[in-house]
């Protein structure tokens, strides 16, 4: 039997390493180990071997299939390398110019953050920028967003285990939680606490809440808040404001106009609509872009600030809501799918 395993291994290592093709690799596995292979025939003689000898004979026949296995496996590595190699092709110099010369562009979502901050640029605003991470006196306390109040409900909101700790962001007040932040007034706080008014301030983000996926609504988004705080600030100026960044981003035929609202960290609040019948495809005479509002006197003394000193407003919108509007898109899931089909349509 001994001889019959040594001539098995011999012809299948003779016979294997020349094997090609995958129909060629499955016939030859058949003969060798198939049911009607030939280390089955071999393996069953076994019985017309006598006892004594049987523990050899049964170490023999295992030591060989597990060397026959091996040069079965090397075989289908060669083969599905081989055909892997033909789907790739032949190798690519790196060094040659790229098929498709197209200059790149910026992202839809980025020509707008741009654009609203030059406008604001013009008009002294500076951009601030905070952590995506946040904790709940930067989210929430801060913004005169008590516990209980609905905007820290779990539902909505993207909290991380207690057990999470970031050395880059501390704490304010003991056993507060960790969340991805569901708006950029995060920023407006910890531009407040570094310092007295007066403050002007464009705070453009990403931002996160539990919301689910469709042709209005992200999971995650991005918005651009504004906060203006010094003496004698007014409605006026907020409402004065708006009218040139709108009419300066979409013409100077655009109107706004404020509806009573409730935002926890402004009062008085209001939604900000927008004269949309020259916007292409919208075909409406108003359409809502954002909120806005004077700030809180309990948010100024929340970071430090005499509120019967300081005024302020703030006003926000989403980036998304915004670019839709300008560019006619009619499902926000474009905007991150990177399908080059969308994305080329705003190459330069």
């Amino acid at each position: 039997m001994q001889d019959a395993l040594n001539d098995l291994l011999a012809k299948a290592a003779a016979e294997l390493p020349a094997v090609a093709t995958r129909p060629a690799f499955e016939a030859a596995k058949a003969r060798y180990v198939g049911p009607n292979g030939e280390l089955t025939a071999v393996m069953k003689r076994m019985g017309a071997v006598p006892k004594e000898e049987r523990p050899a004979a049964g170490r023999l026949v295992n030591e060989t299939k597990a060397r026959l296995q091996d040069l079965l496996d090397a075989a289908l590595r060669r083969i599905e390398e081989s055909e892997l190699a033909a789907q790739i092709g032949p190798p690519v110099d790196p060094t040659l110019p790229a098929p498709d010369a197209a200059p790149g562009s910026m992202h839809p979502l980025t020509l707008v953050r741009e654009e609203m901050c030059r406008i604001l640029r013009k008009v002294g605003f500076s951009v601030a920028d905070g952590p995506e991470v946040e904790t709940e006196f930067f989210c929430f306390d801060a913004l005169n967003t008590p516990p209980g109040h609905p905007a820290r409900d779990p539902q909505d909101t993207f909290y991380f285990p207690e057990a999470a700790r970031f050395g880059n962001i501390a704490r304010k007040n003991p056993g507060e939680k960790y969340l991805l932040r569901t708006h950029t007034s995060s920023v407006q706080v910890r531009a407040m606490l570094k310092g007295p008014p007066p403050i002007r301030i464009v705070s453009p983000g990403s931002v996160y809440r539990r919301d689910t996926a469709d042709a209005t609504h992200s999971a995650n988004f991005h918005q651009l808040e504004c906060l203006y705080v010094d003496r004698n600030v007014t409605v006026r100026d907020l409402k004065a404001l708006l009218d040139h960044v709108f009419s300066s981003l979409l013409g100077p035929d655009t109107k706004t106009r404020f509806r009573p609202h409730y935002f926890s960290y402004t009062e008085p609040s209001f939604e900000v609509d927008l004269s949309a019948r020259h916007l292409p495809k919208v075909n409406k005479e108003w359409i809502e872009i954002g909120g806005c509002g004077m700030v809180d006197p309990a948010v100024f003394s929340a970071v430090g600030y005499d509120p019967a000193v300081w005024t302020g407003y703030a006003f926000g919108l989403g980036l998304e809501r915004l670019a839709m509007q300008l560019y006619a898109i009619d499902d926000i899931r474009y905007f991150y799918q990177n399908d080059l089909r969308f994305l080329k349509q705003f190459s330069t």
